[in-house]
């Protein structure tokens, strides 16, 4: 675990951010420019609370108290609005206008007051279990924020307490396993292991069980807005109407490319781990942080002076869905929070992904109130997949592991996890158009007629990825982003030349022409700039076919 100890200054930053200027010397503009002020060192301060709330501390990296800061920000945040209301925008034109935008649009949606440090569950002690024997309808009750709350809480809980006779594991850990094991009863019997997660999300599977009134209540704060999917294809580059074809494309090519005969949910798994079986013995887990490190380094990205943060951990509460943020804006310092018991390909695979949204964050050089994510999450997850979708290259293994597999072997890992992402996008689309269909069912059709899985419509095993009760809709960005990837990465590969064992003039070529945005640009503009034209699924297609020559 790497972590880069800065001091923060936040409290003489907040209190330069209050000052007022003096008399007389107030300039035109200066009401905008005032409350951008303000605006940086509010973000700045709510970023090391919440990374220390997330890391479950009760004081920032460098001793400053959670209480004390948390009274700064109640101030700062009052005096920003205050000068966020003398903003007049009339008089307001091009970047300015829209970065005043922005910033009402963040103190009303990420900019409230703090919230209670007390679990939405009633539970006052980080990592409590939660309250999971609940009735749904009358949690439900209290509107879909409290349902969302309790399953995701629940789930949380049951992905990290998975029993399997004498050892409790991770979700993560037990899909690892299960690329892993030989005997196939010993597979089936992980598999069916992880059945207290996917009842967390969908209890008994009945028309009244959380997930399904969660949907239904999703479904209906949705209607008549277009549907997530949309607006995501639209502001990756995609055209909407375009969305769902091309990604039974990418389904359809899958199922051109691979036996056709039907195989159980737990071998599936096992097939697509050819790679990871191979080489996951030369990743032990004291070398993933190191590891992953080197591989960026060769990319011309320092992780350390780039200021990235690690919690990788395991720890009781932590937070099941591996996640990259800001950890300060004023200088830029991104966090990556993951959990990691084991070392492996696959765990390889997701560090160097979220170290790719760390430095794309670090590259972000542009005003204050644009220092954010890009407005598109797929172009967001597209480009954190750069350097992490070559660890299932032979050339990259024999760099960096000193073997490698069959180049199909490796394709195959690489496109089982994307497929799977596909199909739980295509899955949840559907469910939010037909809030009242059976997930089992659902699932059950798409995994049967495109990844060849035997049907088993009697287990929920769709119900273990969490961004589908957290975030509605996020799956999409992980099926789009996978478009997008196959395109940047072609298109840098013709510009730039092969990146797969190492380029460490990389990472400074990509900066001006990707990263360094943030919200000053709209991700279409980006992408279809640097490709040099529309977003197609044809570079991912034509990668996808080599599995089969």
């Amino acid at each position: 675990m790497t972590r880069v100890s800065t001091p923060l200054s936040l409290l003489t930053l907040a209190s330069a951010a209050c000052a007022s200027p003096p008399s007389g010397t107030t300039p035109p503009g200066a009401p905008l420019a005032a409350a951008e002020s303000s605006y940086s060192a509010l973000r700045d301060l709510r970023d090391h609370i919440d990374v220390a709330g997330e890391a479950g501390r009760a004081a920032t990296a460098d001793g400053a108290p959670l209480a004390t800061l948390s009274a700064r920000y109640d101030s700062l945040r009052l005096r920003f609005a205050s000068r966020l209301a003398a903003v007049d925008s009339a008089g307001l034109h091009g970047d300015d206008a829209r970065a005043l935008g922005v910033m009402r649009r963040t103190l009303a949606r990420d900019l409230g007051r703090l919230p209670d440090t007390r679990s939405a569950t009633g539970d006052s002690a980080a990592g409590a279990r939660p309250r999971c024997e609940y009735d749904a309808a009358a949690v439900a009750a209290d509107g879909l924020d409290s349902l969302r709350r309790r399953v995701y809480a629940c789930y949380g809980w049951a992905q990290s307490h998975v029993v399997i006779g004498p050892d409790t594991l991770d979700r993560l850990s037990v899909l690892g396993a299960l690329g892993g094991t030989a005997e196939a009863g010993r597979r089936r019997a992980l598999f069916l292991a992880l059945g207290p997660v996917w009842r967390s999300v969908n209890g008994d599977g009945t028309s009244g069980s959380p997930y399904r009134r969660l949907i239904a209540l999703e479904a209906a704060r949705r209607e008549g807005s277009a549907p997530p999917g949309a607006a995501q294809a639209r502001d990756a580059g995609l055209p909407p109407d375009s969305l769902e074809p091309w990604l039974l494309s990418v389904l359809t090519t899958w199922r051109d490319v691979t036996p056709d005969s039907l195989v159980e949910p737990w071998d599936w798994y096992y097939q697509a781990g050819r790679a990871a079986r191979a080489l996951s013995g030369r990743i032990p887990r004291e070398r993933l942080a190191p590891l992953n490190a080197a591989v960026w380094r060769s990319l011309g990205a320092d992780v350390r002076a780039l200021r990235v943060h690690y919690d990788i951990e395991p720890r009781e509460g932590k937070d099941p869905v591996a996640f990259t943020t800001f950890g300060g804006r004023a200088p830029i310092e991104p966090w990556v929070f993951a959990t990691y018991r084991a070392g492996g390909l696959d765990n390889l695979n997701e560090l160097l992904h979220e170290t790719g949204h760390a430095v794309h964050i670090a590259a972000i050089r542009t005003r204050p109130a644009f220092r954010d994510w890009p407005d598109s999450d797929p172009f967001t997850e597209a480009v954190a997949d750069l350097a992490a979708l070559d660890v299932y290259e032979p050339v990259w293994q024999q760099r960096w592991l000193g073997d490698s597999v069959p180049l199909a072997d490796g394709l195959r890992g690489r496109y089982g996890g994307i497929v799977m992402d596909v199909a739980w996008a295509l899955f949840e689309a559907r469910m939010l158009r037909d809030p009242g269909a059976d997930p089992d069912l659902v699932w059950t059709a798409l995994t049967r007629d495109y990844l060849r899985i035997r049907p088993h419509p009697e287990l929920s095993w769709w119900a273990m990825r969490g961004q589908l009760v957290d975030e509605p809709g996020y799956m999409m960005n992980y099926a789009v982003g996978a478009i997008l990837v196959a395109a940047i990465r072609a298109r840098a590969r013709a510009l730039h030349g092969s990146f797969r064992a190492g380029d460490p003039t990389l990472y400074a070529w990509l900066a001006p022409r990707l990263y360094r945005f943030g919200l000053e640009r709209p991700a279409r503009d980006v992408v279809e700039e640097f490709l040099g034209g529309p977003v197609s699924p044809a570079a991912l297609l034509a990668d996808m076919r080599r599995i089969s020559h």
